[in-house]
């Protein structure tokens, strides 16, 4: 407590508006927020768990001290809400000064709330059509927080509301787990935001080690069954035939179908429909859909599953409008053996290896609670099956695209934090911002390329207990190269952002000032 005073007492009466009980200020939030005082707009990279909001809030609450409003941006309705339930017990002050604005309150009823608040938490398609019908104003403001400020890029709302921020000079503090490990994409950030100052740590970190928790890593490689690789074989020499015909015209260089990466195959696709010449469009077209139909296929059977397959497969085969090159794909002998030879094997009961190793993963935390990260609702819907058919207990997590509600979504984290059941199957909505309990396992069901999104992934355990994470690599598959990137994505990360944080510091450092870096392993 003494520390959480000390902290408060370096900004003027910002205590009056905190409540300290149970408040932990770490050292590396203090080193932080000292920063983020004596600079201008700043960033913040700091791993999932370790307490990027308590940052924001001490900054806001010094925001109130000087009488100026705040506005701290979360991307989703669910994420602004959970800050908004976080901030109401944090902050000392009246209810209608802490406004929660999503968008779903009248315009009138709205402009009259936001004249009374101190404290706004939106999300960032709001407060940009308030801004740009002047329903609010930002004259009061003098700080704006970026939750998850990795998507400050193209035209994104909150490339808009920084413009509006710099144009008024109104403070901005930026924050993420991680920005991407790519030069351009975290310049990208650093100009939309205006940023003058990097702070970034890593668990590694002197001031943040021993506030962490232990995380191993398993990974697991699981070779393809007899079956699967009986039906990938029927599939590979159509695929085969599609790419050297897109060889000869000039297109994708590649030896092999299944490594060619997904980015280089849909730019082909878009240079293809730029071609001028209707007839060689057509003929590059029709060996293109082909092969990213049989790729997807293909990557489907052998790091998904048998049943990922044959959903795909069945969903071409009930399209009303089929293109040229469906049909040729659906009436070809190979590819009707290969979904006939999928059928007999998923009547027998047969799965991918992943399948196998993931319930013996799920036996040993019997009774405690895992997250499996999965890319498909198709895989997603097989993995909960097996899991349950397992007596293991599971339920399916996904997005609205499938059908689900926000109120759906929240009672499903509400049983899972009051262990209704102990395995939540996940796609991509579980990565980053709902307020999930930890876990004492996570579980890739296949890697990802994304290092912003591992590092998400991770940061669901190991909190405030060990916790382990595994990996399921399906062995001479695209797994293998998706593993490889992102672990060498999340290790240039920190190096690429101190490198910028130095350039940052010779912009703005008055003459005869040192050059300030930023902690990293």
């Amino acid at each position: 407590m003494a520390e959480v005073m000390d902290i408060l007492s370096e900004f003027s009466g910002v205590a009056q508006y905190m409540n300290t009980e149970g408040l932990e200020v770490r050292e590396y939030q203090k080193n932080i927020i000292n920063s983020i005082k004596r600079n201008e707009n700043t960033l913040v990279v700091l791993p999932t768990g370790l307490g990027k909001t308590l940052i924001g809030a001490i900054m806001i609450a010094s925001q109130l001290n000087d009488n100026k409003l705040s506005i701290f941006l979360a991307p989703t309705k669910p994420l602004a809400e959970q800050h908004y339930n976080n901030f109401k017990k944090i902050f000392k002050i009246d209810e209608k000064e802490l406004l929660l604005l999503i968008g779903s309150l009248s315009k009138k009823k709205r402009e009259s709330m936001e004249n009374a608040a101190r404290i706004i938490v939106a999300t960032p398609q709001t407060v940009a059509n308030d801004l740009k019908d002047g329903t609010l104003s930002l004259e009061k403001v003098g700080l704006v927080v970026f939750d998850e400020c990795h998507k400050a890029v193209g035209k994104y709302a909150y490339t808009y509301i920084a413009n509006e921020c710099n144009i008024r000079d109104i403070k901005i503090l930026g924050l993420t787990a991680s920005p991407g490990s790519k030069k351009e994409k975290i310049m990208g950030i650093v100009e939309a935001l205006n940023i003058k100052n990097i702070e970034a740590r890593v668990s590694s970190d002197p001031d943040v080690s021993s506030y962490v928790k232990q995380k191993h890593t398993i990974t697991i490689p699981v070779e393809m069954t007899d079956t699967i690789r009986s039906i990938a074989r029927l599939i590979e020499p159509e695929a085969e035939v599609s790419l050297r015909s897109l060889n000869k015209m000039g297109f994708l260089r590649f030896k092999r179908f299944d490594r060619i990466p997904k980015g280089i195959l849909i730019d082909a696709g878009n240079q293809i429909s730029k071609i001028n010449a209707a007839n060689y469009r057509m003929g590059a077209m029709f060996s293109y859909v082909k092969l990213l139909n049989l790729s997807h296929a293909y990557e489907l059977l052998t790091t998904e599953g048998i049943y990922p397959f044959l959903t795909y497969m069945r969903a071409m085969q009930n399209k009303e409008k089929k293109s040229r090159s469906v049909e040729n794909i659906l009436s070809n002998k190979n590819i009707m053996k290969a979904v006939s030879t999928a059928e007999e094997a998923m009547k027998r009961g047969e799965e991918h290896g992943k399948v196998i190793a993931l319930i013996d993963i799920i036996r040993k935390y019997r009774g405690r609670s895992s997250i499996v990260f999965a890319q498909y609702r198709s895989t997603i819907k097989m993995i909960v099956e097996y899991l349950n058919n397992n007596e293991l207990s599971a339920k399916a997590f996904v997005g609205k695209k499938e059908g689900v509600t926000q109120e759906m979504q929240k009672n499903i984290i509400q049983e899972f934090r009051d262990r209704k059941f102990d395995v939540l199957v996940a796609s991509s909505i579980a990565e980053e911002g709902l307020d999930i309990p930890n876990v004492d396992s996570v579980v890739f069901y296949e890697p990802i390329p994304s290092e912003i999104r591992n590092i998400q992934r991770k940061g669901r355990t190991g909190r405030f207990r060990d916790g382990e994470i595994y990996i399921l690599i399906a062995s001479n598959t695209k797994d293998e190269i998706y593993s490889y990137i992102s672990a060498n994505r999340e290790r240039k990360m920190i190096a690429i952002i101190n490198r910028i944080n130095i350039e940052l510091s010779h912009r703005t450092k008055p003459a005869g000032q040192s050059t300030l870096g930023i902690s990293n392993a």
